[in-house]
């Protein structure tokens, strides 16, 4: 328990945070680019080598694809049956199919299920999540706003091979069998520990309490669809396959995360509902601290 706390207290210094007046209004975009761009590569660094290749890895790759298709198909019949805005409509349909399978995945995988976990925890979010990420929610973007171009192939394949967490992801699978020296093991391992505090930090930073009724109807119904539905579709998919396990649990488990902020980042910056967006990412994390371990538990 004492990890739901800390990760609860950090949420906490980030809401104080934005009461100092000297704090900068992009303090949680700073936060999250730092994660991004060191923090994350670095946990991918560190727990990729400890893969072991099965076939079973399947199973964590294509999960997050098949919800995806899933989720759209249920967002646009829920969209019509509600009314929706185009514009709510466009953001759920960039938030709600990719979950917070890195941010906050990785260090629930590992106080929940242990060490062994965090490599399929990586797979699901790595071959899943961050794909889609940079395919599936620009190009939605693109068709939902006017302030976003729609994405070349090329650009998409660019943003890809360059992201700091897909090029780490590449040298960890290198570096399987390989012994570092302990500098470099020291370094990794300082700067994984940092992604936690720092990207919880940013979340309490930015989370908003005040919406208005027009709002509260589609956040409730993506936050019931995001930290429950999924995980059930999800469990119900591989149970009737006959699947069992760690692979099949962690997979379930990545399935049930709230929403992902930087799929958040995108649908703001594409100026698409960012009220709800918030909301929807800062009470998602929030529920989630209690919707998680109900999740394990079911699992175990």
């Amino acid at each position: 328990m004492e990890s739901f706390y800390l990760i609860l207290s950090y949420i906490i210094i980030g809401l104080l945070l934005r009461r100092v007046k000297t704090m900068p209004e992009n303090t949680s975009m700073a936060l999250n680019a730092y994660v991004l761009n060191v923090a994350l590569p670095a946990l991918i660094l560190k727990n990729m080598p400890l893969l072991s290749f099965s076939s079973a890895l399947y199973i964590p790759a294509v999960t997050p694809w098949f919800l995806l298709v899933f989720v759209i198909l249920l967002t646009l019949f829920l969209s019509k049956m509600f009314h929706w805005s185009r514009e709510v409509t466009g953001a759920l349909l960039i938030i709600l199919p990719l979950g917070n399978t890195s941010f906050l995945g990785f260090p629930m995988t590992e106080a929940l299920f242990g060490q062994a976990a965090m490599p399929y925890a990586v797979v699901y979010d790595q071959l899943g999540s961050f794909i889609a990420l940079a395919t599936y929610a620009t190009i939605i973007a693109a068709m939902y706003s006017t302030k976003v171009s729609a994405p070349s192939v090329g650009d998409v394949v660019i943003r890809i091979i360059t992201f700091p967490s897909f090029i780490a992801l590449l040298i960890g699978l290198g570096l399987r069998g390989v012994s570092l020296p302990g500098f470099a093991t020291s370094l990794i391992d300082g700067l994984s520990l940092t992604l936690v505090p720092v990207v919880m930090v940013a979340v309490g930073f930015q989370l908003r309490f005040r919406f208005s009724r027009d709002e509260l109807g589609p956040m409730a119904t993506a936050l019931t669809i995001k930290l429950m539905l999924m995980p059930a579709v999800a469990w119900l998919l591989w149970y009737s396959f006959g699947q069992r396990g760690l692979v099949v649990d962690i997979s379930v488990f990545q399935a049930a995360m709230p929403p992902m902020i930087s799929a958040g980042a995108i649908a703001i910056m594409a100026g698409l509902a960012p009220r709800l967006v918030s909301g929807v990412i800062g009470f998602g994390v929030l529920l989630a601290l209690v919707t998680l371990p109900i999740v394990a538990w079911l699992l175990g």
